[in-house]
């Protein structure tokens, strides 16, 4: 017997006894933001086992962050695919499908015999976690009353927030106490349960309205040029900047990239709606979200290293030192629109990058060096996370206005998009930038002190950390000048 995709996606009704109680929505709005939980904290999770994994597996610095950007790549690949693919066939079975998909990658990850396979099965997590994020926002929508939205959406941030707080330090002492596998293999049990309440408990989509086309054109494109760009940028340093592998990638990707302009550009429904790119200001703004993101995730790549390597500290001792960032993020964020304001929606963007500068500063001034490296150590994490959570929301809020009039869900859909991109290019920056100043420090070249960092001595590790923190600044620094052109500054 043959069956339609729509009759396989077709969408279970919730459990009648659920849904008439008056909690239900809270319900909803507890499970799509355990899958928020989860999403962020498996992102971060992974940062503090890197080193472990490269022994593990005995494989060199840039190949071990292929753990990390194998999940962030899927992540952004298909977020927009599955975004458009839930708007055609239902929201409810695709959402479920990406919990299964993603407990089942899980439990690969924690089997896995060989690095290739790892990274085969971190690809799959980050398309399960895809199909996570390309759901909740709308489902909490749907579920709760519009005059509740607002808190319920602040507890789904909040939830993030918490995840992306508790991946370093939770990694840390897992990777410590249990081993590595364990990071995989904890979320399975919790991700069966969240299917079973997923499939009682949330609602079918809503009913009617025309069903959007399908770009497959501009599917089979956006993968492989992310792919590409991200690939290039982490192993520029090996390949070297002017070799023919790297110009020859470069080339391939810019034309995947014209490719996808020109195809969204023609169709009716684009998975990106090129018109978003119309305004200045939401270019600058885009552009503030993928270096403000990248300067994130290029700190906790840098610092797992440094911390964990370099100073010899053990997992756990360093997990906790590096959730210091986006536990002060978290804990500022909230305070960011009285901050902006106090400031003006112009100065917000370059004074959360001000304070980032700084941590950056006493970083490159004592990492390594200093004997009370600890406590300075310490006020840089808190520096740098005060300054992103000043930044990253009233930037945000600055791009979603200047989007063009009716295009505000794609603009925040293109926004999500971007910070996965961001975070995929502060690893693979960081990568690429640390196994360059290991081969300086150490006098082997680049691509050997790529082979040798897990191995590396203490000092020398400090060392090529310590000089990669300037790519860090000079991040922050363009961050800082885009969020002032997309609040209409620097005219």
């Amino acid at each position: 017997m043959v069956f339609s995709l729509n009759r396989l996606l077709q969408e279970p009704a919730p459990l009648a006894a659920l849904e008439r109680q008056s909690w239900h929505p809270w319900l909803v709005v507890g499970l799509v933001s355990i899958g928020a939980f989860v999403g962020q904290l498996d992102a971060t999770i992974v940062q503090l086992a890197l080193p472990a994994l490269g022994r593990a597996f005995d494989v060199s610095l840039q190949q071990v962050s292929w753990v990390a950007l194998s999940y962030l790549l899927a992540f952004a690949s298909f977020l927009p695919i599955f975004g458009r693919l839930c708007e055609i066939h239902g929201r409810k079975t695709l959402y479920i499908a990406g919990y299964a998909l993603f407990i089942a990658a899980s439990a690969l990850c924690a089997l896995a015999e060989s690095f290739g396979q790892l990274v085969a099965f971190r690809f799959l997590q980050g398309m399960g976690g895809a199909l996570l994020g390309a759901n909740s926002i709308a489902i909490l929508v749907q579920a709760v009353p519009e005059a509740a939205r607002g808190r319920a959406l602040g507890y789904f941030a909040a939830a993030q927030a918490v995840g992306m707080s508790a991946g370093p330090a939770l990694g840390g002492f897992i990777v410590e106490a249990l081993g590595w596998r364990w990071i995989f293999g904890l979320t399975v049990p919790f991700g069966v349960l969240a299917i079973l309440a997923g499939w009682l408990a949330l609602p079918r989509g809503a009913a009617g309205g025309d069903k959007p086309a399908f770009d497959w054109g501009g599917a089979l494109l956006i993968g492989p040029a992310l792919i590409l760009v991200v690939a290039t940028l982490n192993h520029v340093s090996s390949w070297g900047l002017a070799s023919p592998l790297t110009l020859a990638s470069l080339l391939i990707a810019a034309l995947l990239l014209w490719a996808l302009r020109r195809r969204e550009a023609r169709t009716a429904a684009p998975l990106i709606d090129p018109r978003l790119f119309t305004a200045s200001a939401f270019r600058w703004g885009a552009l503030a979200v993928v270096l403000g993101y990248g300067l994130l995730y290029g700190v906790f790549f840098l610092m797992s290293f440094g911390l964990a390597h370099g100073y010899g500290e053990s997992a756990g001792a360093a997990g906790l030192r590096l959730a210091l960032v986006p536990v002060a993020l978290g804990l500022t964020a909230p305070f960011s629109h009285d901050a902006s304001r106090l400031l003006g929606p112009r100065r917000i963007g370059p004074a959360g990058m001000g304070l980032v500068l700084a941590g950056l500063a006493i970083l490159v001034g004592s990492f390594g060096l200093s004997p009370y490296h600890h406590v300075l150590d310490t006020v840089s994490f808190v520096l740098i996370g005060i300054g992103l959570g000043l930044f990253v929301a009233p930037n945000s809020h600055a791009t979603l206005a200047a989007a063009p009039a009716g295009l505000a869900g794609a603009a925040g859909s293109l926004l999500n998009l971007m910070r996965v991109l961001g975070t995929s290019l502060g690893v693979a920056a960081g990568a690429s930038m640390l196994a360059w100043r290991l081969g300086v420090e150490t006098g082997s070249g680049a691509g050997a002190a790529d082979m040798a960092a897990l191995a590396a001595d203490g000092s020398g590790l400090l060392a090529a950390v310590r000089t990669s923190l300037p790519l860090l600044a000079l991040m922050a620094l363009l961050a800082a000048f885009a969020a002032r052109k997309a609040a209409g500054g620097w005219r």
